[in-house]
């Protein structure tokens, strides 16, 4: 696995990856989200309950938020990593790495059996940390309800 920048270099600007829950702008998270292929038209509750029903690791710039990515578990078997994003003006210096670093290395997500996400266009990302295409998709099965957009 690839070498990417450690927590002290991201701190040193200001960066800065929490769990902490009261610490998420929920204004700004939704405000990005409903912009996004994959969320687009999601209820504001939907998302206030998915955020209470996950882990989230928020990616924040001297207190702001500029990314998010969130994680369903069980912390025993099975990850499903979403909705991740940083803002558009924060990318291209390694952020997205170093969270995807900080969510595998997390105490409580070792272990697991599978990690599942479904990316249209990130999977230069993700393939980085080991993802790769789902072996014999014919087994898969989904429900899928997009959200109707407003």
């Amino acid at each position: 696995m690839a070498v990417f920048m450690n927590d002290a270099a991201f701190l040193k600007k200001g960066y800065e990856i929490s769990l902490d829950k009261a610490k998420l702008d929920f204004e700004a998270i939704y405000s990005y989200l409903t912009t996004t292929y994959w969320a687009k038209g999601m209820p504001a509750e939907k998302l206030k309950i998915a955020l209470e029903n996950s882990m989230c690791f928020g990616l924040y710039h001297n207190g702001s938020q500029v990314g998010l990515s969130r994680v369903v578990t069980d912390q025993a078997t099975f990850a499903y990593l979403c909705d991740v994003y940083v803002l558009e003006t924060h990318r291209g210096i390694g952020l997205s790495k170093w969270m995807m670093q900080t969510i595998l290395a997390h105490p409580d997500l070792q272990g697991l059996r599978r990690w599942s996400l479904a990316t249209a266009d990130a999977q230069g990302l993700y393939s980085q940390f080991g993802f790769t295409r789902i072996n014999n998709p014919e087994n898969w099965m989904q429900i899928h309800t997009p959200y109707k957009a407003d």
